[in-house]
Parts: C-alpha cells; sequence; structure tokens
C-alpha cells in the first residue's frame, strides 16, 4: 500500500528498529559506563547520544539508495569536518565522538554480507578494547575529586610543580595530575579537579 507514491510500511522497518536496538546498547555502554564516570561532563553525554543517534538513520536511510565509493568517501568526510562554534574539544572528547559515530556507521550501513554475529562481534571488539584501556591500562584505580582552590596565583603554568606539592600537603593523596576549571578573580578562588590512585582512600 502507498501514500502519495510513497509506501507505508516495508519489511525494513524491523530490521531498522532491531539495528537500532543494538546501536543503543552499545553506546549506552560506551558514553554511560566508560566515558561518564572518569569525566562526569553530562553535556558531551547528550552530544555524544544525539550525533550518534542521527548519524545511525542517516546512513541507514541512505543505504536506501545505490552509494558508489565516493558517495561513501563523502560522507565521511562530512563526519569529519563538523565543528561545533564553541569551545574546541580536547583529543578525549573527539575520540569518543569518532567512536560513536564509527559504531553508528557500521551498524546502520551493514548489507546482507555481514551477518548479525559479525556485526555483533565488530560491536563487542570496540566496546572491549576501550574497557581494556579505559579502565585497565590508562584508568586502572585513578579517581578524582573536584575542590576549591583560594591561592590563584599557583595555577599558571610555570608554578604547576608548586600547585601539585601544595594540593599533596593539604590533603595527603598522591596525585598524579590535576585539572584547572573555573577561575574567579573576584573572590581569588578556582575550581581545580585532582586525579589519585583510588587505593590512597581511606
Amino acid at each position: 500500500m502507498e501514500f502519495l507514491e510513497i509506501p507505508l510500511f516495508d519489511d525494513d522497518f524491523f530490521k531498522m528498529i532491531f539495528r537500532f536496538a543494538i546501536n543503543l546498547i552499545f553506546l549506552f555502554y560506551i558514553i554511560r559506563y566508560l566515558y561518564y564516570p572518569s569525566t562526569r561532563r553530562r553535556d558531551y553525554m547528550f552530544t555524544f547520544y544525539m550525533i550518534s543517534i542521527i548519524v545511525f538513520f542517516l546512513c541507514f536511510t541512505l543505504k536506501k539508495y545505490e552509494l558508489d565509493l565516493g558517495m561513501a568517501l563523502g560522507l565521511f568526510a562530512i563526519f569529519g569536518i563538523i565543528r561545533y562554534r564553541t569551545a574546541p574539544m580536547n583529543i578525549r572528547e573527539m575520540t569518543y565522538l569518532f567512536v560513536v559515530i564509527g559504531v553508528s556507521v557500521i551498524n546502520a550501513l551493514a548489507n546482507k554480507k555481514m551477518s548479525y554475529a559479525e556485526i555483533l562481534g565488530a560491536n563487542l571488539i570496540v566496546v572491549t578494547s576501550m574497557t581494556l584501556i579505559e579502565r585497565v591500562i590508562i584508568f586502572k584505580h585513578e579517581v578524582h575529586k573536584e575542590l576549591l582552590y583560594e591561592n590563584i596565583e599557583n595555577i599558571k603554568p610555570q608554578n604547576e610543580g608548586a600547585l601539585i606539592r601544595d594540593l599533596e600537603e593539604r590533603t595527603g593523596l598522591d596525585i598524579n595530575r590535576v585539572n584547572i576549571g573555573k577561575v574567579d578573580f573576584l573572590r581569588e578562588s578556582v575550581q581545580i579537579t585532582i586525579f589519585y590512585f583510588k587505593n590512597q582512600e581511606n
């Protein structure tokens, strides 16, 4: 049955819903359980979810047409030049953005030559690799705390060593690194995030 020369329904609808469910499960794990616990950035969570969802449906829709190699490369080029007119993303957020786009493209564009076992296998390899790198190799047992710091003289790049020593004396922790947040020059205070190993906590 058609309406205005467009089919009202076809079997690809079930395929789209099933693949979207697979995509959403893996995206939820990547964004909520890998990215968010180490950054606590809810704004980027919204961005990652919405971009990945739009990319999935965009690719699934375009797959209904005959795409040659040039069109496919052009599609990836569009993704590559997307930039928001805000503060630039750091390399960590850009990597997660690339991952969620890549996972969505894989799940949407896979054709009949690729079985569901291969689709699930590709997703599992991606999330397993990320879990090992994020939780085991790089950030094993590393946690963070946010502090309000009043000696803004120490936030200068050349005073980083003095800043870490001062924070270690005050907190009793062996700090791995610090991240400077919002600076309030009027109140002479700054929000600082310190990173340290979890087994140091009492």
